[in-house]
């Protein structure tokens, strides 16, 4: 474990001092895996001038879901928009003159890459950040504003992070790991801290989980002041590594396969991470992509908050049941950090999922006037058209025949149901391709 420096207690290199909790903590054991609530304090005290105290919410219609009150933890509403700049600020924070004045390095394709490049502008340091070719515009551009220099190097996060690895040998600059450090982790605790002091009878806690930093974090801070309360690790179904591992009792890499939580799109957990979580999460649970959508979509309509898929997750696990018997809950939103362009794809998802969305393929009579028969009778069933895709060429129209695909707003299968029944009566054979 790298050399611990004195904690500090302010944003600037100047006003950086040292606190006698922070002195007191470096000779602590570096082989305890779980940080201890001395060093989860003195990160909270460190973080105090660089991270926000995230906003708690209430949520009546998850409570009507769950049968239990529900709070939501909005570290989407962080600065930089992830708690992810509570463990890169507490890292660089502990770094010491000669390890600042050589720099960081770090690899991320979002998340961490803002809160490394946040913290250092902060700190006055150095920083280069590694990110994937096709990285997101607005998470490019947003670590660039921050002031780090941007090596884009690979086309996916594995190939930029080895890049950094190398970068940090030849340079001698300080590599900053995305969440397998005990100081990483250590600021990622604070946001346990936070949940008990403004939920104090909380009963579970559910936590996304990639690496493992963040859920790592909340429950050593929360078994050691709280130890009835249940945590509840929630991985994406495409990218789960901590079931595998957890069941085998050891670190496992599995092959992730796309996802729309691309933000905890991790294949091998963190070597510290896993053992915190093995000795201390009650359970880590997997959601489907389409549950990740129908939850971002119940954030933007019933809480008027904008999340990311990865952020979201937790809610996916209460909405599909996947938590029974909760009790009061707090379900931790790690991320706002969302491209527009994805915003609309999850959100059109999530329409279809929740059937409020369907996509029908009819064959029509080539003849002038059928598109209008087609439109009345779906108004006439009080749905919506908001789509048409016309075409000769389909393999089963015939020569006299067109095929269209209409897309039309519902309100639930009920009224899909309905749709679907008036078009037959009129003689038609609709045939729901999306839905």
């Amino acid at each position: 474990m790298p050399e611990q420096q004195e904690a500090t207690t302010a944003a600037t290199p100047e006003a950086l001092a040292t606190s006698p909790e922070a002195a007191a903590l470096v000779d602590a054991p570096a082989a305890a895996p779980v940080p201890t609530l001395e060093r989860i304090r003195d990160a909270a005290r460190v973080l105090a001038p660089l991270a926000a105290r995230t906003p708690m919410e209430t949520s009546r219609f998850l409570a009507s879901v769950t049968g239990a009150p529900v709070h939501l933890k909005c570290e989407n509403l962080q600065r930089t928009g992830s708690y992810k700049i509570r463990g890169a600020s507490y890292r660089l924070s502990r770094l010491s003159p000669e390890e600042r004045a050589r720099g960081v390095v770090a690899a991320s394709a979002g998340n961490h890459a803002q809160g490394v490049a946040f913290a250092a502008r902060e700190l006055g340091i150095e920083a280069t950040i590694f990110m994937p070719i096709g990285v997101a515009l607005p998470k490019l551009e947003a670590t660039r504003d921050y002031g780090a220099t941007v090596e884009l190097v690979g086309d996916v996060v594995d190939e930029s992070l080895a890049a950094a690895k190398r970068w940090a040998e030849q340079t001698g600059a300080v590599f900053i790991p995305p969440f397998d450090h005990p100081d990483v982790i250590a600021g990622q605790a604070t946001v346990g801290l936070e949940i008990l002091e403004d939920v104090p009878d909380v009963q579970t806690i559910v936590v996304p989980v990639g690496g493992g930093g963040l859920i790592a974090g909340v429950v050593s801070a929360v078994k050691q002041l709280a130890p009835h309360v249940r945590v509840i690790g929630v991985q994406a179904e495409n990218a789960a590594a901590f079931p595998s591992s957890l069941a085998a009792g050891e670190v496992r890499t599995v092959r992730t396969t796309p996802t729309i939580a691309d933000g905890i799109a991790v294949g091998t957990p963190g070597r510290i991470t896993f053992e915190i979580v093995r000795d201390l999460v009650d359970e880590v649970v997997t959601v489907t992509d389409d549950e990740t959508a129908s939850a971002l979509l119940v954030l933007l309509e019933r809480a008027k908050l904008v999340v990311e898929p990865a952020g979201a997750v937790g809610v996916a696990a209460l909405l599909s049941g996947l938590v029974p018997d909760p009790g009061r809950t707090v379900a931790v939103l790690s991320g706002g950090n969302i491209d527009p362009l994805m915003m609309e794809r999850v959100i059109s998802r999530g329409l279809v999922t929740s059937d409020r969305y369907m996509t029908l393929r009819i064959g029509l009579p080539d003849r002038p006037g059928q598109l209008a028969v087609i439109s009345a009778i779906i108004a006439e069933a009080n749905a919506n058209v908001v789509e048409v895709l016309h075409t000769r060429h389909g393999s089963d129209t015939q020569i006299s025949e067109v095929q269209i695909d209409i897309s039309v707003e519902t309100r639930g299968k009920p009224h899909q149901a309905a749709v679907l029944e008036r078009l037959e009566q009129a003689g038609y054979q609709p045939r729901v391709v999306a839905s």
